[in-house]
């Protein structure tokens, strides 16, 4: 009788793997890519360009993953693990922001990705402070982020935007300004403003 069970089993787990679809038929991939964007290094930490790495050092605290480890090949800081049974690829490219899209390419060639398997977050300079949005394809928004992603892999993957606009955005150059430390009373929303970011993951 045992042995009969057994045979059931194996059946069963027979036709589970023959009922799955093939790789050619499967609608997402086995793998998400998530690419925060920022600038590596001290003096760019807390700065509004850095958002996006922010947003998945969140991320991967919240989702316990491993401690990032750089990667020459891909020019980027990865960790990488399991969430909810799908493979999740975390990046924060190593490059400065404007270069990103070398990075991004080098992974989706490296893990065979589609861009529909790619999300990039990213500070967004057009929305005001606290307003966080997800957008599929589209330009850049004059982000030179995103004009390098758009330029080596096309524009029709998942964008999260953190707003960053504020009233002193009139009284700097916008370069100077995407490179300034959030206020000490921005710092009180970011929290909340992250977890509003990850949850549209």
């Amino acid at each position: 009788m045992a042995l009969f069970q057994k045979f059931q089993r194996e059946d069963s787990i027979f036709q589970l793997v023959r009922e799955q679809p093939t790789s050619s038929e499967q609608s997402e991939s086995f793998i998400t890519l998530i690419v925060g964007l920022g600038n590596v290094g001290k003096e760019f930490e807390g700065t509004r360009h850095n958002s996006g790495f922010m947003a998945v050092d969140a991320y991967a605290k919240e989702n316990g993953f491993p401690a990032w480890q750089e990667k020459a090949k891909f020019k980027a800081l990865l960790s990488e693990d399991f969430v909810a049974g799908q493979k999740v690829v975390l990046a924060k490219p190593t490059t400065l922001y404007n270069l990103s899209g070398e990075s991004v390419r080098a992974l989706k060639d490296f893990y065979k990705l589609s861009n529909k398997d790619i999300i990039v977050i990213h500070d967004e300079l057009d929305l005001p402070f606290g307003t966080v949005k997800e957008k599929q394809g589209g330009g850049s928004a004059g982000s030179n982020g995103l004009k390098s992603i758009i330029s080596h892999i096309g524009e029709d993957f998942k964008r999260i935007r953190i707003g960053i606009k504020n009233d002193l955005l009139e009284k700097m150059d916008a370069a100077d300004f995407v490179l300034s430390k959030f206020s000490s009373t921005e710092k009180k929303q970011l929290d909340q403003i992250i977890k509003t970011a990850l949850e549209k993951i």
